[in-house]
């Protein structure tokens, strides 16, 4: 796609998600030019006409605490007079062929439907939780020592992303992700946003009605966690709640202290495995599982292969093999065995088979609670 079609993916985008404001189209443009310029953005025409479109946005996701590309699927649009032709196949087909050939291993998207999705190879594997806190709750969490904490705007989008790196690490986290260096620049310059910066920490919030909205709140420290939370309580003399996008064993759930008001709704994402010597290699493991396993996985889109999997001392290693005698699984089934889902879960729901003497250590090997604080 070229910046000539956006014209003709404003109206896509319409006739499948509704109106945009002129302040929401201009912000829409600016944050996909770049996306252009990457060769991120896929259309299906009928001859001149536009058909379907999506985007892979560039990301770094964590799996245990390592980094590694992501493609983020959004915008995926397919006009009503083409639905039901084929077109939303065809169209994610060649999004996982493009997002293979830039480099990304792994991908992930919010699903408005299922099916299509799991048709082409992306499975159910962690979500966004979000909870809903009482305002007043949050107020009384203070560091016992003083925190320096700052504005930060889209000159602190470098500082932003370094941080992610050294908590996400540290925290062996899984599912969190990074948006690039540009999109940062963009979202820290949103006018509507309150954003703070401390040595090991940040939050990004706004007003949602008469309530508080946490779109972000990473920290690696028990003191800036307490003074970021405390802050954004500071509102309560205003705000009932605060409704908030965190990990799922989040801190902030142990730090309250009362649980029975605490409300909790997930918004469920779907990841497929682009590449699996790669997504192997490039993934974090606990240090002290080892695993050598023959895994056969089937793709309708990438082929498939058969590889020797060894992992040890936090780091993978692939091998192409000709044997077959091992675990047999489609790449829906391998895509969420990478994101932590047990192996038993995943025979009894058929998406697993074959020798089952290596589920033990895979299951060790590629444990996992993912989760994610972004939504696009």
């Amino acid at each position: 796609m070229t910046p000539d079609d956006l014209d003709d993916v404003i109206d896509l985008r319409k006739r499948s998600f509704g109106p945009m404001s002129a302040a929401d189209i201009d912000r829409w443009r600016r944050a996909v030019l770049p996306v252009l310029e990457q060769g991120r953005y896929v259309g299906v025409f009928d001859g001149s006409r536009l058909a379907g479109a999506a985007r892979l946005r560039q990301f770094t996701q964590w799996w245990h605490g390592r980094p590694q590309p992501m493609a983020g699927i959004a915008g995926v649009t397919v006009g009503p007079e083409d639905r039901g032709r084929g077109v939303g196949t065809r169209l994610m087909r060649a999004v996982i062929r493009r997002g293979a050939s830039l480099g990304d291993a792994v991908s992930v998207l919010y699903p408005a439907t299922t099916p299509i999705y799991r048709s082409v190879g992306y499975e159910h594997a962690g979500a966004r939780h979000l909870v809903t806190l009482p305002a007043e709750a949050l107020r009384t969490i203070r560091p016992a020592t003083d925190v320096k904490l700052r504005r930060m705007g889209p000159g602190d989008a470098a500082e932003v992303i370094s941080l992610l790196h050294r908590v996400h690490g540290a925290a062996r986290a899984s599912g969190p992700a990074s948006w690039n260096a540009d999109t940062w620049r963009l979202w820290l310059g949103n006018q509507d946003d309150f954003l703070y910066l401390a040595d090991d920490g940040y939050v990004i919030y706004r007003w949602s009605g008469g309530d508080i909205e946490v779109e972000n709140l990473v920290a690696g420290s028990e003191e800036t966690l307490r003074a970021l939370w405390s802050l954004v309580g500071s509102a309560s003399s205003v705000a009932e709640h605060v409704v908030a996008s965190v990990a799922p064993d989040d801190p902030v759930l142990w730090l309250l202290r009362e649980w029975s008001t605490v409300k909790v709704r997930q918004v469920r994402w779907m990841f497929r495995v682009l590449d699996v010597a790669a997504a192997v290699e490039r993934r974090g493991y606990p240090e002290h599982v080892t695993c050598d396993a023959v895994v056969s996985v089937t793709d309708p889109v990438r082929g498939g292969g058969t590889w020797r999997l060894e992992i040890s001392g936090g780091s993978g290693a692939v091998t192409p093999v000709t044997s077959a005698d091992g675990v047999q699984l489609s790449v829906n089934g391998f895509s969420a065995l990478y994101a932590g889902i047990p192996a038993a879960t995943l025979r009894l729901s058929g998406l697993m088979s074959g020798d089952d003497r290596y589920d033990e250590a895979l299951d060790s090997a590629f444990a996992a609670k993912p989760y994610m604080l972004e939504y696009w």
